[in-house]
């Protein structure tokens, strides 16, 4: 690892010398949480975004985690998610199922997919009653704090724009307080048509990992963690603030360039 530590209110900071150790320092701190969820809880309810992410993931899928991770236990989810057919090259679904799902022993009816037969507003009224069952029946926590859910995991990529899932900078559905699961149909990025989790859903969550590569990123890295003053211009990813769980920022060296200081730690 080539620098970690706390800082601030941003939660831990990982940043790793090369995408390798990122990928097997990623693939530590999932398993782990999976082990320790699984032991208290008899389940593991994580929630998956797309882009470079699940590549990043993708060492679950060799030695030692593939036979290690209590993947029967695992219960899969999207933090937002393209509203398009499940074998189109846009969906998230058909990424991780490509890059992961297909490749470890997860329980099919334990991925908890969106319906992509209907309309957005459609979608995500659908994948919202889904998670309330599974939180009747505790497969996903309840917060103690509020009545959103809590997942064990969620796991976010940042776009270099500073968006999270599919909350855009700028966008009404930032301010979205009573719906666990929105909607947007103008995307500033395509396709349009998405579904994606609320600040409220994100910040209840036990545990919340931004994983981030690339000094495309870098500006927006800064933006998200560094203390910048009331006057600049915030991003999506700075409103992520679990609000009783923790918040890991994985980076590698390129992504974390434009932050103000670092703790060095061999």
């Amino acid at each position: 690892m080539a620098f970690s530590g706390v800082k601030n209110d941003r939660g831990e900071l990982r940043i790793l010398e090369n995408l390798d150790e990122l990928r097997t320092d990623l693939a530590d701190y999932i398993a782990e949480l999976s082990e320790a969820a699984v032991k208290e809880r008899g389940v593991f309810a994580v929630a998956l975004s797309g882009g470079s992410l699940i590549g990043l993931m993708g060492k679950l899928c060799e030695a030692p985690y593939n036979k290690t991770v209590d993947w029967g236990k695992w219960y899969i989810f999207w933090a937002d998610e393209r509203v398009v057919a499940k074998s189109h090259s846009d969906s998230n679904y058909k990424l991780a199922k490509d890059g992961l799902l297909s490749k470890v022993p997860i329980v099919p009816s334990h991925v908890h997919s969106i319906n992509d037969s209907v309309s957005a507003e459609e979608a995500a009224d659908e994948y919202t009653f889904v998670i309330r069952q599974l939180v009747k029946s505790r497969m996903v926590s309840v917060s103690d704090i509020s009545d959103c859910p809590k997942f064990d995991l969620i796991l976010l990529g940042m776009g270099p724009d500073g968006h999270v899932a599919s909350l855009f900078p700028n966008h009404a559905v930032l301010d979205e307080k009573d719906e666990w699961v929105t909607f947007i149909t103008d995307s500033p990025k395509p396709p349009p048509e998405r579904i994606t989790f609320t600040l409220p859903v994100i910040n209840s969550a036990s545990n919340v990992a931004i994983v981030v590569t690339g000094e495309t990123k870098a500006e927006a890295v800064h933006l998200a963690i560094d203390n910048i003053g009331p006057d600049s211009q915030s991003v999506p990813a700075r409103l992520v603030q679990p609000t009783k769980g923790k918040l890991v920022w994985f980076l590698d060296k390129p992504a974390a360039s434009k932050l103000d200081s670092l703790q060095f730690s061999e």
